[in-house]
């Protein structure tokens, strides 16, 4: 597998290998070695799993603060997403910047988000899995969120008017939040 830095400190995109035949596929999708090996030393303690059934369910931008904060490690395993994250770590030099990445079953992409990043993604077909790994259990005292059309942010999601909760719909924006978040 690969480890694809991108122009945010600690964000990485993950290509694993994918060998492929007329039975199917087989991939690595987390190696701990792999991540030693590039200096990363995570001990991930939590496995999640969620299902979209519409096209356009938009979940996020969501965090945890410390002592709680997470490191993901996310991809899909039926359907595609938009997924994005912003760099809430207010001493980087892409604070308050996002970036955005197609993650689908057919791509195998994956994407290593450290701590201090707010995350969500948009469904892009329906009945999307997606799948995540934290190193920190959830807690809901710790829970907290950004939302996805803060007119300071610019987002360029996929989709105007998507599928919320009415706990997204919600979430305060950037500039309402401290940010205890270092790099």
């Amino acid at each position: 597998m690969k480890l694809s830095p991108t122009s945010f400190p600690g964000l990485f995109v993950v290509l694993p290998k994918v060998f492929q035949d007329h039975r199917g596929f087989f991939m690595e999708f987390y190696s701990k070695k792999t991540y030693a090996d590039q200096g990363l030393d995570l001990d991930f303690v939590q496995d999640n799993h969620a299902l979209s059934s519409s096209k356009g369910v938009l979940r996020g931008l969501h965090f945890q603060v410390p002592p709680m904060d997470q490191a993901k490690l996310v991809r899909v395993t039926r359907g595609a997403v938009q997924d994005v994250v912003v760099d809430l770590r207010s001493d980087s030099p892409t604070y308050g910047k996002w970036f955005s990445i197609e993650l689908s079953a057919s791509n195998f992409k994956q994407l290593l988000i450290p701590r201090g990043f707010a995350h969500g993604y948009l469904t892009l077909e329906e009945n999307t899995e997606f799948q995540y790994k934290v190193d920190a259990f959830y807690d809901p005292e710790c829970e907290r969120g950004i939302r996805y059309d803060d007119p300071g942010l610019k987002i360029n999601w996929l989709e105007k008017t998507p599928i919320l909760s009415d706990k997204d719909r919600n979430l305060p924006g950037l500039n309402e939040f401290e940010s205890p978040f270092r790099l």
